[in-house]
């Protein structure tokens, strides 16, 4: 029986389809590859790696390795059957197997070797025919690259909105290179400013902006190796931007400054720019201005200045031929706005601390005062200070009778036809005879202090 080959073509599908239905041999045999395409390295070895396997007993196992270039008819390059190789007198230190496996190296790799290479495996099932199955791989052959450079130009920059740049990146070895070109390590995409070579080996710039400033890198590669270059910092000539003045003292209230009388100042006047601006400073007066200062920073002594002067600060950059101005007025004041807070602070303490002070004085005498009333009292009823009962009392171990202290009154109203109205009057003695009556209102108080009759005190007033 002939070999049967598992037909690929429309035209053998029938049969294909009726030989594996009566043999059953047709998925006995499987032949694998780990890709259709394998990427070699000039100068250096490359393995075909391929696996076949059947399930039906075989009496023989024929390899067959062929290569063919693109409209071009295929060239044998060795086989084995079982495990004898059977090599081409042209390839054998080329091309070598080691039967029963069926993978094919090549070494070393050239890029004469690319292109098809084509794997047949033949199989006999011992009484069951011939089966046959192949696997095609294709081969490329690249060169490494290497470290990629770019270069600028103009090399000495280009002034923005007005200039252009030429970004080319250079590979010195390398097979099929793609470009690809990164700012702050982002890709860069085609725009309005932006465009690119063929191959994208070169970014064109036109005109620069400000926003271009960054850090350029290209990055080369090819099927079987990549590499970046060196971040490139264009130089691009801009400004100035945002011109400010500021100073080290004194209050700023938008473009005013207030400064103390006797007070060196220095103000420091600063924009965005490349390269650095070229300063001066202005001072205006009646329908008159002079420069008065070159650089950066100006210093000056409020006592030479008049209540309120003019300046004005000028950036010049000599590349971009752009300038900026920042205006400013000085207002000197007899008191320093600081001084005045702080005194006005240290006020406020003061008189905060004396009112809360005559606060808690008055609320003390007042709550003083209220818890004591039987003192003034006393010291109306006798007419004697407080001091004199302190320096009169004993102790006699009747100190709580203190609380018994008071005014008692005893009031008899007599018959007005029987006795006459005596004018009231207290009664000052009572050595009084025994069967004297008095007619009349009585008003008596009696004072009674336990352990004070021996000092004076009368027992009745």
């Amino acid at each position: 029986m002939e070999p049967t080959d598992c037909p690929r073509n429309s035209r053998g599908i029938l049969h294909f389809q009726l030989s594996c239905l009566l043999l059953g041999t047709c998925s006995a045999l499987t032949v694998t590859v780990p890709s259709a395409t394998v990427h070699g390295i000039r100068g250096q070895a490359l393995n075909l790696p391929v696996v076949y396997s059947f399930q039906t007993p075989a009496s023989d196992v024929q390899i067959i390795w062929l290569f063919q270039r693109p409209q071009a008819t295929p060239k044998y390059l060795l086989g084995s059957v079982n495990r004898s190789v059977v090599p081409d007198l042209e390839y054998r230190h080329k091309f070598t197997m080691v039967p029963p496996n069926a993978s094919l190296r090549i070494e070393p790799l050239h890029f004469s070797d690319e292109g098809t290479y084509i794997v047949k495996v033949n199989v006999n099932m011992q009484g069951n025919g011939t089966v046959s199955v192949h696997q095609e791989i294709l081969v490329t052959v690249d060169d490494p690259v290497t470290k990629p450079t770019v270069h600028t130009q103009p090399s000495s920059g280009a002034v923005e909105n007005v200039g252009n740049l030429t970004l080319t990146c250079v590979v010195s070895m390398g097979t099929r290179i793609t470009y690809q070109w990164l700012k702050d390590k982002r890709p860069v995409h085609i725009s309005a400013t932006h465009s690119f070579s063929l191959d994208h080996s070169v970014l064109h710039i036109d005109p620069v902006m400000k926003a271009d400033i960054g850090e350029f890198r290209c990055l080369a590669r090819n099927a079987i190796s990549e590499m970046q270059s060196e971040a490139l910092v264009p130089t691009i000539y801009y400004g100035p931007y945002a011109l400010t003045v500021n100073s080290d003292r004194g209050l700023r209230v938008g473009q005013v400054f207030t400064i103390d009388l006797g007070e060196a100042v220095r103000f420091d006047c600063s924009a965005d720019s490349n390269p650095p601006n070229i300063y001066s400073w202005i001072q205006q007066g009646d329908n008159s201005t002079q420069v008065i200062e070159h650089g950066p920073h100006l210093q000056v002594t409020s006592d030479s200045l008049g209540q309120s002067t003019d300046y004005m600060c000028c950036a010049y950059n000599n590349i971009t031929g752009r300038r900026g101005e920042a205006r400013f007025t000085v207002i000197i004041t007899s008191l320093g706005l600081e001084n005045v807070t702080s005194k006005a602070k240290s006020s406020l303490a003061i008189i905060t601390g004396i009112s809360v002070f005559l606060i808690v004085a008055m609320s003390s005498l007042f709550l003083w005062k209220k818890c004591q009333p039987y003192k003034t009292i006393r010291q109306k009823l006798t007419g004697r200070p407080e001091s004199e009962y302190g320096k009169a009392r004993t102790f006699s171990g009747h100190e709580d009778a203190l609380t018994d202290f008071g005014i008692y009154e005893f009031v008899a109203f007599p018959d007005p036809s029987t006795a006459p109205r005596m004018a009231s009057r207290p009664v000052c003695s009572s050595r009084q005879s025994p069967g004297q009556e008095v007619h009349g209102t009585i008003y008596e108080v009696i004072r009674h202090i336990p352990g004070q009759e021996q000092q004076g005190w009368p027992e009745e007033v």
